[in-house]
């Protein structure tokens, strides 16, 4: 029985490099090592077109071509008989095999080198096993990712706002897919970046942490709307250390102290990123990562996205229900006569938030939690809803994705991990209480 196509997808990994071999118009044969061998279907596959080279020149020519995959598991070779049908340089197939050598090259220091002109697509003829190349006993089958998948939504459908959503989804990659480092990273539209709202397995959780839109492989993955998964990392690359030093080179050194480490392992043998789309419209990006090399199986991807697809749907549903509270009534400020007094600066020009001199939080974020202390303090309130955020302008909320609870969220937990002063606690739908353990003294800076 001949093998399906389908079947050999752990062999376009590109753990073991697949090899090409072409002829020109006189049979002279040429054999080249890939960048990349993507799996379309049962009958097409897409080889990555970066250089004009021999290879290149003998497949105009001479339109059929014999792949040699390896198997980086069991060892077993097989060759694929292809023909060239066209060439692509638009649409998903391209974006995503574009967004997957981008993220190779991100870590590899070479996106000079790693920049796809096109995405050759070849019809599969035929496919063949090597013989002799088959393992002297058959290979366990690996479990099933269903009823894992099942599980976790099961689990997810439970969740009545987004904090516990973000939980138990980074709970159930630990607990159901043994994926012990992870995070979510939700889309700052209005500032085109992307803040780690949740992560779990790190020894700092990184919440506030920020990466570009087409940085690494989280960013692209993010631009690009497509999954990206590395399993065979030649170089240990820090996200937080590439972070860094963008950020050295581009602003002022001393500005360094507004900004938080992404987290990440420091040896990182495998990582994944899988776009959070609602549609076509992004809402945030879910990343992970082992210290293992091949780590993350098609398989991996193949649920990974489907889970992605789900937090999708019920992110956007706890956002509706969260905008059902009623306005709470103004209370009289409690006396805290005898406590020390909280130090709260902003600074407008990126709404960054110091407290007792130290930073705590930026951007929209920021803009929130000084809306709260001066209302506190100039009103004596303190409960507030999400509605009455919304629907306040000088917040500057983006209009279609504003991600308010994911704001608020990171601020929680901003405050919970950096600030004794100053907590913010849900107390129920759409309702949240600001607790201030003094009496506040509020300033604006310039700068």
């Amino acid at each position: 029985m001949k093998p399906l196509l389908s079947s050999l997808r752990r062999c376009f990994e590109g753990a073991v490099p697949a090899v090409i071999a072409t002829c020109d118009e006189n049979a002279m044969p040429n054999v080249a090592y890939l960048s990349q061998v993507h799996y379309i279907d049962e009958e097409h596959v897409a080889l990555s077109f970066q250089f004009f080279n021999t290879t290149r020149k003998n497949i105009l020519i001479n339109p059929t071509a014999t792949i040699l995959l390896v198997d980086p598991v069991t060892a077993e070779h097989y060759h694929l008989h292809i023909s060239y049908l066209r060439t692509i340089s638009e649409g998903p197939l391209f974006e995503s095999m574009k967004a997957r050598l981008a993220g190779i090259a991100s870590h590899s220091g070479m996106s000079d080198v790693f920049r796809l002109k096109g995405s050759d697509i070849y019809r599969v003829q035929s496919i063949e096993q090597v013989p002799g190349t088959s393992p002297p006993c058959a290979e366990p089958l690996a479990p099933s990712l269903l009823p894992v998948l099942r599980r976790s939504i099961e689990r997810l459908g439970a969740c009545q706002d987004l904090s516990s959503l973000l939980a138990d989804a980074l709970a159930c990659l630990a607990q159901e897919f043994d994926i012990q480092h992870a995070m979510v990273l939700m889309l700052d539209a209005a500032g085109h970046k992307l803040y780690t709202v949740a992560s779990r397995g790190y020894l700092h959780s990184g919440v506030g942490s920020e990466i570009g839109l087409g940085e690494g492989i989280i960013g692209v993955a993010a631009c690009e709307g497509v999954p990206i998964r590395i399993g065979h990392c030649a170089t240990e690359y820090l996200y937080s250390c590439a972070v860094r030093e963008s950020y050295l080179q581009n602003n002022a050194s001393s500005d360094l102290e507004r900004s938080i480490p992404l987290p990440g392992l420091a040896k990182s043998g495998s990582q994944i990123a899988v776009p959070i789309l609602h549609g076509k419209q992004l809402i945030a990006v879910l990343y992970a990562e082992s210290p293992e090399e091949m780590r993350f199986s098609w398989d991996d991807e193949d649920a990974l996205v489907a889970l992605s697809h789900y937090l999708a749907l019920a992110i956007k549903s706890l956002e509706r229900c969260s905008d059902l509270a009623v306005e709470p009534a103004t209370r009289k400020p409690m006396s805290k006569s005898g406590s020390k007094t909280v130090d709260v600066c902003f600074y407008r020009t990126d709404q960054s938030v110091f407290i007792n001199n130290e930073y705590m939080i930026k951007g929209v974020a920021g803009a929130i939690l000084w809306k709260l202390v001066r209302d506190h303090s100039a009103l004596g309130r303190d409960e507030f809803t999400n509605r009455e955020l919304r629907r306040d302008n000088s917040l500057h909320l983006p209009d279609i994705v504003d991600n308010l609870e994911a704001r608020l969220i990171l601020l929680q937990r901003r405050l919970a991990e950096r600030c004794n002063a100053l907590a913010i606690e849900k107390i129920g739908r759409g309702r949240f209480r600001l607790r201030v353990a003094g009496p506040l003294q509020l300033r604006e800076a310039a700068g």
